[in-house]
């Protein structure tokens, strides 16, 4: 006999087929290999006796704070622990129970929903400026439209264009200098018919550069306001165009002054709704969201939202992490600019560990090496 600890990250399916499970037992061995975490904050102490209780039926739990059976409060926070099978049945349990369990359920039903993706693209970064933090991703004209050829051979699904820098304090750029600075490369872009070999993202939140983008072959608006302007809503739905709605607190002049949150992942996750509503209002349908990673948030919250980005996965929407040679690498490792592609690297695989399908990058090859691998090594049996 021999025994042999596996990893949790098995592809649990596959291998319980290799193991030659009967079909129908596959999905519901599945279901309980993956376990869950989920935080329950402020839940009424009536509430957290029952779903305690009923957790415990099924083989979860319910880890509350000491006095909750005794309700010596009337509001505790808890940590539900469960596989995804008894998050279903939990979910079907708790719809008819009082406290509020009924918009409990409908939560973990969502979360039990969830599958697992190990797939991400590539989306390479062509700044169009002279002021973005990192000097080796600033092009010109016929340079940039090189590099572009360089990023699509290396693996790049997605180029993602901008003229003016988002990075902490950067300079005010008029629209006017905006467009002088992009017209070229938009307009080489659409001579070579570039759009036909990958797709094109606009890093821009002005109208009338977006407009000239669509008309350039573009399909994507990759909008660091998250939608906050009418107009682009307009342009994208008129366009039928994907569009990337990005949290930032504040703006780049100010954002990283004092940022601050009640709690970084759930503010974040009801700002996605309410811009979600709003985008689907204006006819836009294919949408992808960004949490922002150093757009108004500390350290602290850039890490707590890489390791929950799980959480936004109940959105059903693609997401899309962009933490390219930034400075929370520096505040973890300290480092120069140039010497950020190893964290970069182990903060992107994270993110799709985590449920990013979407990695935005100035460094195509070493990405596309690097999740080759990761895939590689989640699909071992």
């Amino acid at each position: 006999m021999r025994i042999i600890e596996l990893s949790s990250e098995l592809p649990i399916q596959d291998y319980l087929k290799k193991l030659g499970v009967d079909g129908g037992g596959v999905e519901i061995l599945a279901s309980k290999a993956e376990l869950h975490l989920v935080s329950i904050e402020n839940l009424h102490v009536g509430a957290a006796n029952i779903l305690k209780q009923d957790a415990l039926s099924i083989g979860a739990d319910l880890a509350v704070p000491r006095g909750t059976i005794l309700a010596e409060k009337p509001y505790v926070n808890a940590l539900l622990i469960a596989n995804t099978k008894a998050l279903k049945i939990l979910a079907k349990k708790e719809l008819s129970q009082p406290f509020g369990l009924k918009e409990l359920a409908k939560k973990l039903r969502e979360i039990s929903q969830l599958k697992r993706a190990h797939h991400a693209e590539i989306m390479g970064i062509i700044n169009a400026n002279d002021d973005s933090f990192f000097s080796s991703s600033r092009f010109k004209s016929s340079d940039a439209i090189v590099k572009i050829e360089k990023m699509i051979e290396e693996g790049a699904a997605i180029i993602d264009v901008g003229a003016v820098s988002s990075r902490p304090n950067a300079p005010i750029v008029s629209l006017e200098e905006e467009l002088e600075r992009i017209r070229p490369i938009l307009a080489l872009i659409k001579e070579q018919r570039l759009y036909e070999k990958v797709r094109f993202s606009l890093d821009s939140y002005q109208p009338e550069v977006l407009s000239l983008a669509f008309e350039s072959g573009f399909c994507i608006l990759n909008d660091i306001t998250g939608l906050q302007d009418d107009r682009l809503c307009r342009l994208a739905g008129e366009y039928n165009a994907e569009v990337v709605i990005m949290h930032m607190q504040g703006k780049p002049q100010n954002m990283q002054d004092a940022p601050s949150y009640e709690n970084v992942v759930d503010d974040i996750y009801h700002f996605f709704e309410q811009r979600i509503k709003k985008a689907e209002s204006f006819g836009i349908e294919k949408i992808i969201l960004d949490v922002g990673i150093g757009f108004g948030k500390s350290l602290e919250h850039n890490l707590l939202l890489i390791k929950h980005l799980r959480h936004f996965a109940t959105l059903q929407k693609e997401l899309l992490v962009g933490v390219s040679r930034k400075s929370m690498i520096d505040k973890i490792s300290p480092s120069s600019v140039e010497e950020r592609l190893a964290g970069t690297l182990a903060l992107h695989l994270e993110a799709v560990r985590n449920g990013a399908s979407i990695v935005r990058v100035h460094d195509v090859f070493e990405h596309a090496q690097a999740l080759r691998v990761q895939e590689a090594l989640f699909r071992a049996l």
